[in-house]
């Protein structure tokens, strides 16, 4: 069994996990678009390649896995992962399969004001949103909002160009600076980061680790702690019941006096997940088993109150003409 992990970036811990648990049963290949990216020089193999906005980009994926009999394939960046689902069936067709949800669910995902009212709908809280001025001006009128408040684009990631708002004079400028932008309730007590399994054969969740947010960096979780809390962890297993992912995702939410709101979910392995699989959330593990065909048990267990703290390695290499030298 060999799985192609995509545009690797930073992510060696990902790699290092996959590789740990195929063990002798198969190799790791990892893909980007530079050589600059630390987690190519963890893989077995690896290739560089064309940016994902470039033409071509997808047959030279698909050429990669029939080269080299990938049974699995997933990225780690949101801008691929729409990319990845839309060609589903183009990877099954040749014996790989996406470690992906529905192309239409990962594009609800990404589009923070539709999925705030799809969490709604399911029958869950979700941070107050606005994508329009007067909307959000009504409100604010009445007493339903205050200042302050987020203003951020409707599909961003990785808290590029979140802005904290305390006037209606600055929510006027930025909206007339920027376009897509969305208004959101600011909840400024504990953040938690769940990472959640859903298993691709039987498409029911089998792991879920909850950790408290308590420091970011980059739009990753920088510091946290195990968490369990049986209100959030039923939450999270009925919503994802109902919402129909598939595989890894990683679900950000709010705890304000005592409830709980979904803000986003990340369909990809989140920035955090280290910290899931270092207390026995394997979800490596899970993924090499559906890939065989097997079905997970559930495995909820974990301990709680351990920490995570990341810190900075170095990785040396040598580049000959933009290619890095094992």
């Amino acid at each position: 069994m060999n799985i192609l992990i995509l545009s690797g970036g930073t992510r060696n811990k990902i790699v290092q996990y996959f590789k740990k648990e195929l063990g002798t049963r198969g190799r790791v290949l990892v893909t980007d678009c530079s050589p600059l990216a630390p987690a190519l020089y963890e893989a077995d193999e690896y290739f560089l390649v064309s940016r994902i906005t470039e033409h071509g980009y997808i047959d030279e994926i698909l050429n990669i896995c029939k080269g080299n009999n990938i049974t699995g394939v997933l990225s780690l960046i949101d801008p691929e992962l729409t990319l990845l689902a839309e060609n589903y069936d183009k990877f099954k067709e040749i014996g790989t399969t996406p470690i992906i949800s529905d192309v239409d669910l990962i594009n609800l995902s990404f589009d923070k004001y539709e999925f705030s009212k799809f969490v709604t709908e399911l029958g869950f809280k979700s941070i107050r949103s606005y994508k329009e001025l007067e909307s959000f001006n009504k409100d604010y009128e009445l007493g339903v909002i205050d200042f302050p408040v987020f203003a951020k684009p409707i599909t961003g990631s990785a808290s590029i160009n979140i802005n904290k708002v305390t006037s209606n004079e600055q929510l006027e400028d930025l909206f007339n600076r920027y376009d897509d932008l969305l208004i959101q309730e600011m909840m400024d007590e504990k953040e938690y980061g769940v990472d959640v399994y859903i298993d691709m054969v039987s498409h029911e969740p089998v792991s879920i680790f909850i950790k408290e947010k308590l420091a970011m960096r980059a739009g990753e979780t920088d510091k946290s702690v195990s968490v369990r809390n049986e209100k959030l962890f039923n939450i999270i297993f009925n919503f994802v019941k109902k919402a129909g992912y598939r595989g890894i995702i990683d679900i950000d939410v709010f705890e304000k006096n005592g409830e709980f709101y979904i803000s986003e979910v990340n369909p990809r392995f989140g920035g955090g997940y280290p910290h899931a699989y270092e207390v026995g959330v394997n979800v490596p593990k899970q993924i090499i088993n559906n890939l065989n065909n097997n079905k997970n048990k559930e495995n909820f267990e974990y301990e709680q109150d351990i920490f995570m703290m990341k810190f900075n390695e170095v990785n040396i290499q040598k580049i000959v003409n933009n290619r890095g030298v094992n």
